[in-house]
């Protein structure tokens, strides 16, 4: 079993079903059964997918001594999720606002408080990764510290930067030059993604870089090799929101990579991953368990 640190970002997430974008202005509206909130973020989304797949996770957040905190702290213990390394140091829970519809759009509002001016206690945080096996250090402030330790304690790094759209980006630079595993969306790329994930490989040192591509699937580059794969997207039911489809295909292959697979394995089945997540709401729901995923891993690839 794979001992995975996660440290990422925690918030309270309000997801809200509109007919289409752009919204038009209306006073008032009833979508019935359209709004829901539940405990999300990509830190929390990691931890729990990650756990679902029956790895081993220690999962380093912050959030706020408030009523959300608590809500926050119920929801890791019905998740199985530990919550030591969940520290109430915010005076408040960040929170999300999606919007989203029936053709899969969606847009994003988080309001992250001030989390992106605290620092995760160093003794707490090197002790953790000390003990991992990888260190997954998502793109918030207080993991940005982590990056230096977890290279000198040897362990494999691996992150997500998300919509990053400059090669040279001042917040995502620190994490694409210490990232071992590389993941990242096509949706603001100043290039084509063959032609950004070429550019990316010439500037960065990561083994595997992995651009998401939405309802086309994926590209999977490996050091060492000169082709760049294309996987295509997989249909396994019928989609409700695409909000945290990149935190499941991260997750998955980072599960299936480290249990043995092959880069190219891995990602097939994290596609498979993903693709049933999206039939869920909420970004922290409809993970498929290990078992669930090779089952349908098979039945997607049966000739």
């Amino acid at each position: 079993m794979t001992r995975f640190l996660v440290s990422g970002l925690i918030n309270i997430e309000t997801t809200l079903r509109i007919e289409c974008f752009p919204l038009e202005y209306n006073p008032v509206n009833f979508p019935f059964f359209g709004v829901h909130s539940s405990v999300s973020g990509v830190g929390y989304n990691l931890a729990k997918a990650l756990t679902r797949l029956g790895n081993d996770v220690e999962f380093l957040s912050l959030i706020g001594k408030d009523a959300a905190g608590q809500l926050v702290l119920n929801a890791l213990r019905e998740d199985q999720i530990p919550s030591a390394g969940v520290l109430q140091k915010l005076e408040q829970t960040p929170q999300s606002v999606i919007l989203y519809d029936s053709q899969g759009n969606r847009q994003i509002h988080t309001d992250l408080k001030d989390i992106q001016e605290q620092i995760y206690p160093p003794a707490e945080a090197e002790h953790a990764l000390s003990a991992c096996d990888v260190a997954v250090l998502c793109n918030i402030n207080f993991s940005r510290p982590l990056l230096v330790k977890a290279r000198r304690l040897g362990k494999p790094i691996a992150t997500d930067v998300h919509a990053v759209s400059d090669l040279e980006d001042d917040y995502n630079r620190d994490f694409m030059q210490f990232a071992d595993i590389l993941f990242m969306s096509h949706e603001k790329l100043p290039l084509p993604p063959e032609e950004w994930i070429q550019v990316v490989r010439d500037r960065y040192p990561a083994r595997i870089i992995v651009i998401g591509l939405g309802s086309r699937g994926c590209l999977l580059a490996e050091r060492g090799r000169e082709e760049v794969e294309h996987i295509p997207a997989v249909s396994t039911r019928p989609v409700r929101n695409t909000i945290g489809a990149g935190d499941a295909l991260f997750s998955a292959f980072l599960h299936a990579f480290f249990q043995g697979d092959s880069a190219l394995e891995a990602l097939q089945k994290a596609v498979v991953f993903a693709s049933y997540k999206i039939g869920a709401v909420s970004a922290a729901d409809g993970f498929l368990d290990a078992a669930g995923l090779e089952a349908l891993y098979r039945q997607t690839h049966t000739a």
